[in-house]
């Protein structure tokens, strides 16, 4: 289940058939009315199979919402082992400057400081070193060997060997550590001074600690992968099962779909020459995708994201991000085609040095101190810059003061409001997204890219092969929850429609 930037079939990503399967079932009411009328509107469904029935207003204990946010962080846990490959823990730096940070170097640095003047003493004092070997992190291995009341008797007649215990538990190392550790073992091995040699092994320690745990999570990860559905899925309900409101925000954000979807149809029924012999119908799954498509416009800063999608919060944002910056470099390559195409026409390399300096120089435009207006004059300067150098090297009159001004005018005026260029680019890569979202065949790949957006098509079906992989875990694990909100949202507003109709009849 690959959750990686590669690029791929959409479709491939699904856990497994049997996972496919079970969100056919779950999910066949939003099948665009190919199943009856009935199962969508019974409420003769269990809880089970209801996850998001209507629960009365109650008082929720400490001790449940406890267990709410323990049940979310295993869920959320267990997401990202699956669906992020490069996912593993790190150690906890403290920043030097911070209090923290200065009192555990301190007390640490104390600690070595009063070790190396007790084996410096004579005679030397050893209790310090002795305590040493039991309270590491592989104690277990090691003490099988490292028998603590002998070195002690040792010490009283001085007459332990720290740097042969030392040696010891640096071979034992050698043979416990991933290869990636195996220059901080040869640097430990190398090391003179007992007290530096101490202070390593337990640095060294540390990490294999985390080599481990690493090593662990990446041996679950296959496993996770195949149970993640189902175990999503149970999570989510104990958590609504505990916190009632768990879904607020999700039913918020699919009725958003549902009111502007209505609102399409009720223009489009007024439209002179529509025929309105009969009340259109919603599409559950067209509401469904439409939301998802909202998510590539969100504003994550401010916006609160729907609680079954905040697992993937973080992913969703960054290819956010990346579609916004593939927009504007889409943009610019159609106006510099327009204007100056007939010129620069069948100069690959041009047109390709110009997207990768577009690209640089809009690195970082999520940022709230990103200028756009001031990057994109810079981007116009230096696109007359190229395209007049590369028509001086083919000895071809430069472009005039006239066109160059036009060009990065144009260039300027994208990030304002309602800009044609960008208005039409942002519509076709929405169009290019939806397309991903109607695919239903795990044999099919990614869809034609529309017009205008060559330029950026092999970054588009990167970022839109993530998409799809995202949307289509999601609907998988949250399909059930999704039915039953469509279920009372779109036929709420069809009774509701049929009672204005017929109230206005009367």
């Amino acid at each position: 289940m690959p959750f990686n930037g590669e690029k791929q079939c959409v479709g491939e990503d699904q856990p497994s058939d049997s996972d496919s399967s079970r969100f056919s079932e779950s999910t066949a009411s939003l099948s665009d009315y190919e199943c009856s009328r009935q199962s969508f509107t019974s409420d003769s469904s269990s809880k089970s199979s209801s996850p998001a029935s209507a629960s009365p207003p109650r008082v929720v204990t400490f001790d449940e919402v406890m267990a709410a946010a323990r049940n979310l962080s295993n869920l959320t846990l267990a997401h990202e082992i699956a669906v992020n490959e490069n996912f593993q823990l790190k150690q906890d730096a403290l920043p030097e400057s911070s209090l923290a940070g200065r009192v555990k170097h301190i007390v640490r640095q104390a600690f070595w400081d009063v070790l190396e003047s007790e084996l410096n003493a004579e005679p030397p004092e050893y209790e310090h070193a002795i305590k040493l070997p039991g309270g590491n992190r592989l104690r277990n291995q090691i003490c099988e060997v490292l028998d603590t009341d002998l070195i002690r008797q040792q010490a009283e007649h001085s007459a332990v060997d720290i740097q042969g215990l030392a040696n010891y538990v640096i071979s034992t190392m050698a043979k416990l550590c991933a290869p990636v550790r195996d220059d901080d073992i040869r640097e430990l091995k190398a090391t003179g001074n007992i007290v530096e040699v101490l202070r390593q092994i337990f640095h060294v320690l540390d990490l294999m600690k985390m080599d481990m745990v690493n090593f662990t999570i990446r041996s679950l990860r296959p496993h996770l992968q195949r149970q993640l559905v189902d175990y999503e899925r149970t999570k989510f309900q104990e958590i609504l099962e505990e916190t009632p409101s768990a879904l607020d925000q999700t039913t918020e954000w699919i009725k958003e779909s549902v009111d502007e979807e209505l609102l399409s149809l009720s223009e489009t029924a007024l439209t002179p020459g529509a025929e309105n012999s009969s009340k259109p119908s919603l599409s559950p799954t067209l509401v469904l995708n439409n939301s998802y498509l909202k998510l590539l416009q969100w504003d994550y800063q401010k916006k609160e994201l729907p609680e079954t999608l905040m697992t993937d919060g973080a992913r969703l944002q960054e290819l956010t991000e990346k579609l916004n910056q593939l927009k504007i470099i889409a943009c610019l390559s159609l106006i510099t085609n327009n204007m100056v195409g007939a010129i620069t026409e069948g100069l690959p390399e041009l047109a390709n040095r110009l997207k990768r300096i577009s690209a640089v120089l809009l690195e970082g435009m999520s940022k709230e101190t990103f200028n756009l207006k001031e990057v994109l004059n810079s981007i116009g300067v230096q696109t007359c810059v190229e395209v007049n150098k590369t028509l001086m090297e083919r000895g071809l009159p430069t472009l005039n003061a006239e066109i160059q001004a036009n060009l990065i005018g144009q260039f300027s005026s994208i990030e304002d409001e309602d800009n044609p260029v960008c208005s039409l680019i942002d519509k076709r890569i929405q169009l290019y997204m939806k397309s991903l979202l109607c695919l239903t065949s795990p044999q099919k790949c990614m869809p034609p890219t529309p017009g205008g957006l060559a330029v950026i098509q092999q970054e588009l079906e990167v970022l839109g092969s993530q998409y799809a992989n995202i949307v289509n875990l999601n609907k998988q694990v949250y399909g059930p929850f999704y039915a039953n909100i469509l279920r009372k949202l779109l036929f709420s507003e069809e009774a509701m429609g049929k009672a204005d109709t017929s109230s206005s009849t009367d």
